[in-house]
């Protein structure tokens, strides 16, 4: 597989090691030729870039930025994905689980969204978490979502 990840690491917080992420990455990618970037940010950052591109205050657990290449470019550069160390921290205490188990979730959801799955519809929520259950369950994660249903019970 010819994944290239470009990680910048400028958060405070705890962040997962680069290894740790290039395979959740390569894992999201399902062996596609792809180029991407990988972001960790602190809350400041992630709350500028939320308020700029989504209108929406504060800090989110991740964004992602699909690049539309021209046609006369040749495909590869799938776009960015911005993770907010300090948040998904946060969520994976207050959800009870692992925090690597979170980070692996918001890697793989960040890139499906750049590979253009979506969760606008219920259609397109339950495709898109779908394969993110069979991307952690290839990784060893147990489902996020359950896990986020059994909370919320």
């Amino acid at each position: 597989m010819m994944a290239t990840i470009d990680i910048q690491s400028v958060s405070q917080a705890p962040c997962p090691s680069s290894r740790e992420l290039v395979r959740w990455a390569e894992a999201a990618l399902e062996g596609k030729d792809a180029e991407l970037s990988l972001r960790l940010v602190d809350e400041a950052e992630m709350a500028k870039l939320n308020l700029r591109y989504r209108q929406r205050s504060g800090p989110t657990n991740v964004l992602s930025f699909p690049f539309d290449a021209p046609a006369e470019v040749a495909p590869g550069f799938l776009g960015d994905v911005v993770i907010c160390a300090p948040v998904v921290a946060r969520e994976a205490k207050a959800q009870g689980k692992a925090e690597s188990a979170h980070w692996a979730h918001m890697v793989v959801h960040g890139i499906l969204h750049l590979r253009g799955y979506d969760h606008l519809t219920l259609e397109e929520a339950e495709e898109m978490e779908i394969k993110e259950r069979q991307i952690l369950s290839s990784l060893g994660y147990q489902d996020p979502y359950l896990i986020e249903e059994i909370i919320q019970s």
